[in-house]
């Protein structure tokens, strides 16, 4: 899941920084993730991994790196495994 959101990040992130050279627990925001690229990013997982976030996952701390994002769409899909 790490890679896509890598290649995701990459694709929609715009970061100054190649995806390459950020762990996957930097802050995305620090490395240069926009508000503005956070949205595009966000319809790209979901896109991609086939999930809807819901409100209460649309915050900062949702996308601060790749191991956050990674996380929440864990959680996003055993939601939905659930209900």
């Amino acid at each position: 899941m790490n890679t896509t959101i890598r290649d995701l990040v990459a694709k929609f992130g715009k970061l100054p920084t190649s995806i390459d050279q950020i762990a996957d627990d930097a802050d995305l925001y620090a490395a240069g993730l926009t508000s503005f690229a956070s949205v595009q990013l966000m319809l790209g997982i979901e896109e991609a991994f086939d999930i809807e976030f819901p409100d209460n996952l649309l915050n900062r701390k949702s996308f601060a790196s790749i191991s956050a994002i990674a996380k929440t769409v864990d959680l996003i899909r055993d939601g939905r495994k659930v209900a």
